[in-house]
């Protein structure tokens, strides 16, 4: 059996709701919508149809709710999103094994409600959040009461990377271009995210805690160097801020909790990167995902034939880690 763990949805009803809370949208949410597996169940179920076995976790796709909406319609529209996943999860429990709940993080009472109630009533498997919040990072101290509720349910959060065009990549230009903000600019900023996570002594405060990263964990495995190694002498160039005790209020050596996140596999079929990530985290912290419907699920899959592992070591990243990860044992 494979279980896909990090695959996109527009549920029909939260699609309707979406699309006149926000309309007109551009650059990606132009894309998201213009998927028909993304909505179109019938098409995605042909898709899945290529592969045996396999089942998905099914997630929203972008833009986060907090960059569209008011925080009153951000709440509604997660709900909405939570309801309709539930929804095709019971329906269809031999396509989709569980989701993960969506939350609007710009009213943070309503959030913590909302997944509470996702947790408790709908039996979601966790809960996604971006890698900022409209702006904001997630270390802020306001966002602690979301680390401390999922740690406390013991379920994990799938880290999805945002970062719009209007974050420029020159500046002297107003936007960035060639989608640079896509393909270069969403691993670093889930990096930045995890970055600032462990700084923040995330993992000091909730060593158990669970956080799925998107695409092999950014760029994370691939500067193991500059963060384990360069960042021995945090503060050394930087003259208008103190970061002299930043390192020494950790409990561990900083590089060690870079390696208590977890890992996807979606690299749109490539093989490469995800070597580098395994050898990195480690088997027992990757899972696999193909990140449908934006990429291929048999290439995806392929992909890993390629990886070199032996069949335990794949087992365990098609199936066993996510059961693992969230208390689940599928049949």
């Amino acid at each position: 059996m494979i279980i896909d763990i990090y695959t996109h949805i527009y549920p029909p009803e939260y699609r309707k709701r979406w699309e006149k809370a926000a309309p007109g949208l551009k650059d990606i949410g132009k894309r998201m919508t213009s998927v028909q597996e993304v909505h179109d169940l019938d098409a995605r179920f042909r898709a899945m149809d290529r592969i045996d076995d396999y089942r998905q976790i099914i997630s929203l796709p972008g833009p986060p709710l907090e960059a569209i909406t008011t925080p009153e319609v951000g709440a509604e529209l997660a709900a909405i999103a939570n309801d309709t996943m539930a929804e095709l999860v019971q329906k269809h429990p031999h396509r989709f094994a569980g989701f993960a709940a969506a939350v609007a993080l710009h009213d943070l009472d309503g959030a913590l409600a909302e997944i509470r109630r996702a947790m408790e009533e709908l039996g979601a498997k966790g809960i996604q959040v971006y890698s900022n919040i409209g702006g904001r990072p997630l270390d802020e101290e306001q966002f602690r009461a979301v680390f401390a509720m999922m740690d406390g349910y013991g379920l994990p959060i799938w880290l999805h990377p945002a970062r719009p065009s209007r974050v420029t990549d020159y500046a002297a230009e107003e936007r960035s271009r060639y989608e640079m903000w896509w393909a270069l600019g969403w691993p670093y900023d889930t990096s930045v995210a995890m970055a600032r996570l462990v700084l923040g002594g995330l993992f000091d405060r909730h060593p158990k805690l669970k956080i799925i990263t998107h695409h092999c964990g950014g760029m994370i495995p691939f500067y193991e160097g500059r963060l384990d190694v360069g960042l021995e002498n945090l503060g050394a160039r930087t003259s208008d801020e103190d970061y002299s005790q930043v390192l020494s209020s950790l409990k561990r050596p900083h590089g060690d909790y870079f390696r208590m996140f977890y890992a996807d596999t979606a690299m749109f079929g490539t093989h490469i990167g995800t070597k580098c990530a395994i050898e990195y985290f480690g088997v027992e912290q990757m899972v696999f995902a193909s990140d449908c419907p934006f990429a291929s699920i048999p290439e995806a899959v392929e992909a890993m034939s390629r990886v070199g592992l032996e069949p335990p070591a794949l087992e365990r990243i098609f199936r066993t880690n996510a059961e693992r990860l969230l208390n689940t044992t599928f049949v």
